[in-house]
């Protein structure tokens, strides 16, 4: 029987302004692994066909950034753009420059504008790509912004879905990517008012934190090293969308509250500015009645 063909999906992944972290964070995937989703077929019969990325390619110079060109030349409206990190516009892009067309430095703004256009999707990998993050935080001189802010701004329609977090967990980007290639393009619903995927925001952290009966009764930690709920110790998990209790981080092994730190709230549009300082408790105004209807 004649092996049927496998189906390339060219992935170009920029970085912009950020620490790496987010891949770094991908690297760390065990089920499947790097391998697995770079190398072999993610699912059976496609395979991520990663055509440019800054931190593993061997590739470098005029000849990395040509690939760029080609992939947008050659597979328009079928290859994925990943972009990391946030978007420096100040100074025209100056603080974020990928490579140089005609001897010129390319900024990421241009080149997220240029290869969104005709890109099949556009992901956001990170908080500082989906919502600016930690690079827009006041007083935000390089003036990063957001993908999303980016495409606006712009006037492009090219379907985005932000995969937030700082990093965000491998099974999130894996996840959404697997989703995109067996169903296609996010149907209505599927993505919450912020473009993330709700099988993996959802739900907020309060409602499946293995600590919440200490908060329905009322007994709060005084320190980090306590047992109880961390709410006043500035835990973000009563207004932060995520599955980080039951997913867990490091292969299943524990995660920000397990360890007894506060969830930051890492994921939200409003971090780090809104959700700062750490260590300060949130507002009982900000509260959401959990579990009302």
């Amino acid at each position: 029987m004649a092996k049927s063909k496998t189906e390339e999906y060219p992935v170009l992944w920029l970085q912009g302004g950020g620490c790496t972290g987010c891949f770094v964070s991908l690297l760390n995937s065990v089920s499947p692994s790097p391998r697995n989703i770079f190398v072999d077929e993610i699912i059976p019969g496609k395979h991520l066909n990663v055509r440019f990325h800054p931190t593993i390619m061997a590739g470098a110079g005029d000849l990395a950034v040509a690939e760029l060109e080609r992939t947008h030349d050659q597979a328009a409206g079928a290859y994925l753009l990943v972009v990391e990190g946030s978007v420096p516009v100040a100074a025209g892009g100056a603080y974020a420059m990928i490579g140089e067309r005609d001897r010129e430095e390319v900024s990421m703004h241009s080149w997220v504008k240029y290869l969104s256009r005709d890109a099949l999707a556009v992901i956001a990998v990170g908080t500082c790509s989906a919502f600016g993050g930690i690079p827009s935080g006041e007083p935000n001189p390089t003036e990063s912004v957001s993908v999303q802010q980016v495409l606006s701004t712009e006037g492009i329609n090219t379907p985005l879905i932000n995969v937030p977090g700082c990093p965000p967990h491998p099974d999130w980007f894996v996840g959404t990517v697997a989703s995109l290639l067996l169903q296609g393009l996010p149907k209505e619903g599927d993505l919450d008012e912020y473009l993330r995927p709700r099988a993996f925001y959802g739900q907020l952290i309060h409602e499946n934190c293995p600590r919440r009966a200490y908060f329905d009764e009322g007994k709060f930690a005084e320190k980090l090293s306590d047992p109880y709920c961390l709410y006043e110790l500035g835990c973000k998990g009563p207004v932060t969308h995520a599955d980080c209790p039951i997913r867990l981080w490091n292969n299943g092994v524990n995660w920000c509250v397990g360890s007894g730190a506060p969830c930051i709230g890492c994921v939200e549009p409003t971090f780090p500015d809104v959700v700062a300082p750490i260590y300060e408790k949130i507002t009982d105004d900000a509260l959401p009645n959990i579990g009302a209807e």
